[in-house]
């Protein structure tokens, strides 16, 4: 690379192979990242990913010196495998990816649920991994109370079913997405319908429905270990029908006075134990990703306790408007460590 020329930022999202070379960034949804890489002083360029086009994506690529990506791990059915082993070698060459997929499998996946129980935002939760211990054990915890299960890869609610009792060896099913109407199905049968989830999605999640879902979400979005936003909504997937209609997503951004703490305990407490917990170096965070809390039940003093549901990193979109800037902020620093002609494995 030129190092008397802008650096090249390209951002990597799914599209058709005709779509190559006639789709351009500033009139794709990402329109407000390009403005502000390009105000940063970068140069940036949008990369059509689809499998027929690796040998075309993989040139572009190695051409500059980051890639940001925006691709769901499961879309239309396709997942990213193929894209993970290409970005994976464009990072060994030094340009620097994120999210790098090594970091999308320490904390994009829902068994991070279970690898971080018990910090401030943690919940009654499992991890099962082999679907005989699956039947064995979840019985016990459903009569106990309703539970939520998760594959432990997915995206858009795909496969996340509220599960609860509804009599000997019965259980009431209703799913996050598709049609909502709850069906009864018997103990083995929802072990069955389950079963796909250990081969495919690497495990189940198995965590406590949380009663106060019905009041909305609170989506964090962080660049790199600094909040940069956040998206309130009155999400209905999995809410009782009492909870009335659900909403858009309200954003705003890192100063809103409503989430203080919430931002304050993020940046202090539970970034940090995230990366401790799951091996992660700081500077290898994303540029964008974000976590997604319910609410749990309040603290003696009345506050609210944020509840994590999951925590996103493949394809964050849409963002507050704030975002875009702390991207570029980011990004801006993280290459700066680098140094523009030092060739090393970047993992962010």
């Amino acid at each position: 690379m030129d190092p008397s020329q802008p650096l090249k930022i390209a951002v990597v999202w799914r599209g058709e192979p005709r779509e190559r070379g006639r789709a351009r960034l500033v009139d794709s949804r990402f329109a407000a990242i390009a403005h502000a890489l390009a105000r940063a002083g970068f140069a940036p360029e949008g990369c059509l990913y689809d499998e027929t086009a690796e040998p075309a994506v993989r040139a572009q690529l190695l051409g500059v010196a980051a890639a940001l990506v925006f691709v769901n791990p499961l879309q239309e059915g396709r997942r990213r495998a193929s894209l993970d082993a290409l970005l994976c070698e464009v990072a060994a060459a030094g340009v620097r990816v994120s999210a790098h997929p090594e970091v999308i499998d320490k904390m994009g996946v829902k068994s991070v649920l279970w690898a971080t129980r018990d910090l401030g935002w943690g919940s009654d939760v499992w991890f099962h991994t082999d679907p005989a211990e699956f039947a064995e054990a979840f019985p016990a915890r459903l009569a106990l109370g309703p539970r939520v299960l998760k594959p432990n890869r997915g995206n858009g609610g795909q496969g996340v079913w509220k599960v609860e009792a509804a009599g000997p060896g019965r259980v009431l099913v209703e799913a996050a997405d598709g049609d909502p109407t709850p069906r009864t199905l018997s103990l083995p049968a929802l072990m069955t319908a389950r079963s796909s989830d250990f081969a495919a999605a690497g495990g189940l999640i198995d965590q406590a429905w949380q009663s106060r879902v019905g009041e909305g979400m609170v989506r964090c979005y962080l660049s790199g270990d600094r909040v940069a936003g956040f998206g309130r909504q009155r999400v209905r997937a999995l809410a009782p029908a009492a909870a009335g209609p659900g909403g858009p997503r309200l954003y705003s951004g890192p100063d809103d006075p409503r989430f203080q703490r919430l931002r304050a305990v993020m940046e202090r407490d539970w970034t940090p134990a995230l990366c401790e917990r799951l091996d992660i170096d700081p500077g290898d965070l994303p540029v964008i990703w974000d976590a997604d809390f319910l609410l749990g039940e309040r603290t003696s003093e009345g506050e609210d306790r944020y509840v994590l549901c999951e925590v996103n990193v493949s394809s964050v979109f849409p963002m507050p408007d704030e975002a875009p800037a702390a991207m570029a902020r980011t990004l801006a620093a993280k290459l700066g460590e680098c140094g523009r002609d030092t060739a090393r494995v970047i993992r962010a």
